[in-house]
């Protein structure tokens, strides 16, 4: 017998195709902040000469009906195959999109008529019959008495002998293309999924201090106006909770610990409390909300380290002594990155039968932070556990706080990095870091801005952090500071420093990436007194009145003739930013940077130097620049000419 369709309805002859934006083929979703508009396209054809409309089709977070917006052809040369149009997203959480097309019959039947006036036929009969029966079937679905009485009488002229040519009014296409039924109307298999995150998920400068350091919650509090004052979005703390006493590390990561030493913060737990505690030394949980409102109020986040480590006096040890790894001998394995070992550590066996339960618990811990008003989350190690907890756990809290923004701090391997953003991460840590030479810049930072990885991997620029100390500030010192700050602040729409950075902190431990007297393992004085840090309010500043400088996807580098010379430049609408850094800390370096007329200035113009409010002429071509490192590590210019 031969073979007969499998569907009762004739399979659509529209095809949909090459859709973007989408990563794995909607596999994973597309990032996007509040305000964002996202630009589609996508193939649309199908056999034959007829007429097709598209449109993409789109439902925010909390909504029921689906919006639209047109889609339009782009590709003249592949015959108007490739379609593209936008739409806006406001809502954070997920919006889902389809692109949706249909054959527009009369639109054809107005075209054929059109086609065959030019040829000079005269007699069209048949066709006028077909266009009776096209506007009476609209006007049949019309609601609005006005369309219905126009179509209608439009049909009766046509069987009235009236010329067909009255039939290709423009109004009166608008009118059946607006209540006439769609035709063979295609969707994609599956809507795809945009994750929608507030601004502060692309955007913001990071502070990062140890609360025993500037004498807990409440001396943190007392901080806020200054870190307000200097730019600051988010305060990053370390973790609060208590410190655990067995193996308990001294200072400089030393094994035996003095009496007075108060140990990692990320050993966490002692016999007061584990994750969802807080260190008394610290405060209150009172306290601690009370710095959350206080912050807030100072247009502040408060992010938490959330660090899923336990030190050997966790309740968690003796609650659930399944979920920790042991050896043969029935001790318990201690954490290492060898060569690095961490006895005051134990992870948890991501491999327990009792796995359920021990997710459960740390989703518990995280909505315990939430209820208390933390909305940032910077996340130890993630890249150390399974992929798959992090996809449901980052769901699961999305369900009910779409806001909440998590930071992967995974120095890692390129593709675990891509795989932590892709299942939900708002943002990960980079190897920026240690990034120093102009060419490997200008390699890195295009992968993230101009390649698949600009959808979906949002970078943060920390210039530091309590575990790396880099080689290139240690070796080039102060005047290493202000060039690595003014890259991370202009390239990264997200960047951050630890306290430290600002007072040109760059002693390292011998034989170590990261400081002597490391205030992981002891508690220091410190005061907002760093001698850059008028440079970071500066530059925090210039941050938030540029819009240019608040996106990663429209850097693009500019030639200078001297590789200790980096420059690049930004461009969101009539926002035009140029930066130029010398990345030798240790002698003055000079070139040109070229203007290309590709960056839509004119031939002369102004720019100002938004640091210290110097102004110069420039051109399209070369510009003479010089900087010494004691002097004036870099320019971050404002075009001034349209």
């Amino acid at each position: 017998m031969p073979a007969t369709p499998r569907t009762q309805a004739p399979p659509s002859r529209i095809r949909i195709q090459l859709v973007r934006p989408t990563i794995e083929e909607g596999r994973w979703p597309v990032k996007r902040t509040v305000g964002d508009i996202v630009a589609v396209s996508g193939d649309v054809f199908r056999d034959g000469h007829e007429v097709l409309r598209a449109v993409v089709r789109f439902r925010q977070n909390g909504e029921t009906d689906w919006s639209e917006a047109p889609l339009t052809p782009v590709d003249a040369h592949h015959n108007g195959v490739r379609w593209a149009g936008e739409f806006p997203v406001d809502v954070a959480g997920p919006t889902h999109w389809t692109i949706q097309a249909w054959v527009d019959v009369f639109s054809g039947w107005r075209d054929e008529i059109a086609r065959k006036l030019d040829a000079g036929q005269i007699d069209m009969s048949g066709e006028t019959s077909e266009g009776v029966v096209l506007l009476r079937d609209a006007a049949s679905h019309a609601t609005d008495p006005a369309d219905r009485s126009a179509l209608e009488a439009a049909a009766a002229a046509l069987e009235n002998g009236e010329p067909v040519a009255q039939a290709l009014d423009a109004g009166l296409a608008e009118i059946v293309e607006r209540v006439a039924p769609r035709s063979e109307v295609t969707e994609m298999p599956a809507p795809y999924e945009v994750y929608v995150d507030r601004v502060l998920g692309r955007f913001g400068s990071w502070y990062e201090l140890f609360p025993r350091s500037f004498g807990g919650f409440k001396g943190v509090e007392a901080q806020l106006p200054r870190l307000a004052e200097l730019g600051f979005d988010v305060l990053y703390l370390p973790p609060i909770h208590p410190i655990g006493h067995t193996h308990r590390k001294g200072r400089n990561n030393t094994l035996v610990a003095g009496p007075d030493d108060p140990g990692s913060p990320w050993a966490i737990g002692d016999e007061t409390g584990g994750h969802d505690a807080i260190h008394p030394e610290l405060g209150t949980l009172q306290d601690f909300d009370d710095l959350v409102q206080a912050a807030a109020e100072h247009g502040i986040d408060i992010a938490l380290d959330f660090a899923i480590n336990a030190s050997g006096d966790h309740p968690w040890l003796k609650e659930h002594p399944e979920w920790f790894n042991r050896r043969p001998d029935g001790t318990i394995k201690y954490a290492e990155n060898p060569p690095k070992k961490y006895q005051d550590i134990y992870n948890l066996n991501w491999n327990t039968d009792d796995w359920q339960n021990l997710w459960n618990a740390l989703l518990k811990v995280v909505r315990h932070w939430v209820d208390h008003g933390v909305r940032v989350f910077r996340v130890d190690n993630p890249h150390t556990k399974p992929l798959p907890f992090w996809e449901w756990l980052i769901t699961e809290i999305h369900s009910t706080h779409p806001d909440v923004i998590f930071l992967a701090e995974a120095f890692t391997r390129r593709a675990m990095m891509r795989a932590l953003a892709k299942l939900g991460f708002t943002q990960s840590y980079t190897y920026f870091t240690w990034k120093n030479h102009r060419w490997e810049l200008e390699e890195y930072v295009d992968e993230l801005a101009h390649t698949e990885e600009a959808e979906y991997f949002r970078p943060n620029f920390f210039v530091n952090t309590p575990d790396i100390l880099t080689d290139y500030l240690a070796e080039g010192g102060p005047p290493a500071f202000a060039p690595r700050l003014i890259l991370a602040a202009t390239i990264s729409p997200t960047y951050g420093i630890y306290s430290g950075f600002e007072n040109f902190e760059h002693v390292q431990r011998p034989g170590a990436e990261e400081y002597i007297d490391n205030e992981k393992f002891e508690t220091k004085q410190r005061r907002l007194d760093g001698p850059l840090l008028p440079l970071v309010q500066r530059l925090n500043q210039i941050r938030r009145d540029n819009p240019a400088l608040q996106r990663l996807e429209n850097l693009q580098f500019l030639e200078t003739q001297n590789d200790a010379l980096v420059a690049f430049a930004k461009r969101e609408g009539r926002n035009l930013v140029i930066t130029v850094v010398n990345v030798d800390p240790h002698t003055a370096q000079e070139g040109l940077v070229n203007v290309p007329y590709e960056l839509g200035v004119p031939p002369s113009f102004t720019v100002t130097d938004l640091i210290d409010l110097g102004r110069y002429d420039w051109h399209v071509g070369g510009n003479y620049v010089r900087l010494d490192p004691w002097e004036r590590a870099g320019h971050v210019l404002h075009v001034d000419t349209p």
